[in-house]
């Protein structure tokens, strides 16, 4: 398996007018948080295809696509890793999660961290100690404090909670909409699975919450829970 078959075959699926509409999308204008991110018109179904296809690609080539100017290219990068973390045994396993610990430079879309994150940081923390997410979610890096609260999906989905409940406490303060839409997001999947847990922590915290992290919490709530957790 090559690079260079891989990114051919990525480019059967490219569209231009796809192109212009994901530059707006994912903010790439001049300030934005995407600014000079490149894409060539490749839907994410697409992507998955490819990956499916070049799974068995070197984990050292797989790095190298990820350090593409590429959107496409990187997002097919961390894909091809998630289906590796996926058939790993656990020193392989340890090897593609420091890996992408050690790329998180190149992680830097909320489509890239909200594919992957749970999959390989989350997965492979399920049994270990969950310190490094509490330093991520300090870290004076959008993408690293989103990395940290998406891990914790894959603790919600095995119905533990309290790592995603007290980085969603330190996040209250953040600055950054694409943090808070991210934290009320696991937010409302902690209240899919035990809603006691989220009435818990909007009561104590919705004063402090920022105003979108809240809807996005409350948002399977009954319309008059809703207006009561707004007003």
């Amino acid at each position: 398996m090559s690079l260079t078959n891989l990114k051919r075959e990525l480019r059967k699926y490219a569209r231009k007018d796809k192109a212009s509409l994901l530059q707006r999308y994912f903010k790439t204008g001049p300030g934005e948080y995407a600014e000079g991110d490149i894409f060539i018109g490749v839907q994410v179904p697409y992507i998955r295809k490819v990956a499916g296809r070049y799974q068995g690609l070197s984990i050292k080539d797989t790095l190298s696509l990820l350090k593409s100017a590429i959107h496409e290219e990187r997002l097919l990068a961390l894909l091809i890793l998630v289906l590796k973390f996926a058939k790993a045994d656990q020193l392989e396993r340890k090897k593609i999660y420091l890996s992408y610990l050690a790329h998180t430079r190149y992680i830097n879309n909320w489509d890239l961290v909200d594919l992957t994150a749970h999959h390989i940081v989350g997965a492979f923390l399920e049994d270990k100690s969950r310190k490094l997410l509490y330093s991520l979610a300090r870290s004076r890096s959008l993408w690293e404090r989103r990395i940290a609260i998406l891990a914790t999906f894959y603790f919600i989905r095995q119905r533990e909670f309290s790592d995603a409940l007290s980085i969603g406490r330190m996040l209250l303060r953040d600055k950054e909409d694409l943090i808070h839409k991210a934290s009320g997001w696991m937010l409302r999947e902690v209240g899919k699975r035990d809603k006691s847990k989220l009435v818990y922590f909007l009561d104590k915290y919705r004063l402090k919450m920022p105003r979108t992290m809240l809807r996005y919490a409350i948002e399977r709530f009954p319309e008059p829970e809703r207006k009561k957790y707004l007003g």
